[in-house]
């Protein structure tokens, strides 16, 4: 993600009441310097076999400080964040180089911060990384309650070639069968222009408020179905009038692709076992190829 920090900050990757080990870890993209992408990316007083050595050692002891304690899940996120850190400092050198790759790649993505964090992702994915989330933007940009179609072009100039270059570049690496890409936000926009308001958007009339009622989310490889649309809105485009998709739906679904089934992933937390769709959620089957 580039720049400072989206709205809430790093709550954006905790990982709510599942172990710290379970968060993300945030980058910083608007770097192309790994030293800079990644703080103390690299070790400047210990060679790689004794920094190892340290490692065992420190984690030998970790391990029974933790069997005394009931194996403490923050415990247990601490220790897993050192060998976390190990492993970015031996392999982020290269999976954030994107010198490494051919000019002709480098020009199907393009330029600007967008296209250096999607040919990076790709880079994480070929390297074994289960998770990769990509903000675009610093703040929330698309969250335009003015400018509306000025902000939203902008965006989509800055977004539509690297994000095609992904996909393309995925499959022709024959890696979109088993990636999921997910494209989306947290809601859309209403279909009629916002009054203006003491704030950003004082004295214009050419924004748009909050509407999740009805709004657009893709899925793309990892089993979704190609070339198909699900549902429509009503004559407004306020709210979704066919087929429409609840967040839950849409969760049971991505789990079904990812070879989970939503009603039985399941975490116990303060004797409850929790599901992602809590008690909901029917998996829409239409969406899987």
């Amino acid at each position: 993600m580039p720049g400072r920090l989206s709205i809430q900050e790093s709550q954006n990757w905790q990982a709510g009441f599942l172990p710290g080990v379970y968060q993300g870890t945030y980058i910083d993209t608007q770097h192309t310097d790994v030293q800079k992408l990644i703080d103390h990316i690299k070790n400047n007083f210990t060679a790689p076999d004794e920094q190892r050595r340290q490692l065992d050692l420190l984690l030998e002891l970790n391990r029974k400080h933790e069997a005394a304690r009931q194996r403490d899940p923050q415990l247990e996120a601490r220790i897993q964040s050192f060998e976390l850190a190990y492993r970015m400092q031996m392999d982020a050198t290269d999976a954030f180089d994107i010198s490494k790759e051919s000019k002709a790649t480098r020009d199907m993505y393009g330029q600007g911060t967008q296209a250096r964090q999607l040919l990076i992702a790709r880079r994480l994915l070929e390297k074994g990384v289960r998770f990769v989330q990509v903000w675009t933007g610093a703040g929330q940009p698309w969250d335009n309650h003015d400018d509306l179609e000025v902000g939203h072009r902008n965006l989509c100039r800055d977004l539509d070639q690297p994000l095609g270059a992904l996909l393309k570049d995925l499959k022709q690496r024959g890696m979109l069968e088993d990636t999921l890409v997910i494209w989306g936000g947290e809601f859309g926009r209403t279909p009629t222009v916002e009054m203006p308001t003491p704030g950003s958007n004082a004295g214009k009339i050419n924004g748009r408020d909050h509407n999740h009622w009805g709004y657009t989310t893709w899925l793309a490889g990892g089993g979704a179905k190609g070339g198909y649309v699900h549902g429509t809105t009503d004559e407004f485009g306020y709210k979704a009038a066919d087929k429409p998709v609840h967040v839950h739906d849409l969760q049971a679904t991505i789990l079904r692709l990812m070879g989970f089934d939503h009603e039985k992933f399941t975490y116990r937390y303060a004797g409850r076992d929790f599901r992602l769709t809590d008690v909901h959620g029917h998996v829409v089957q239409e969406l899987i190829a």
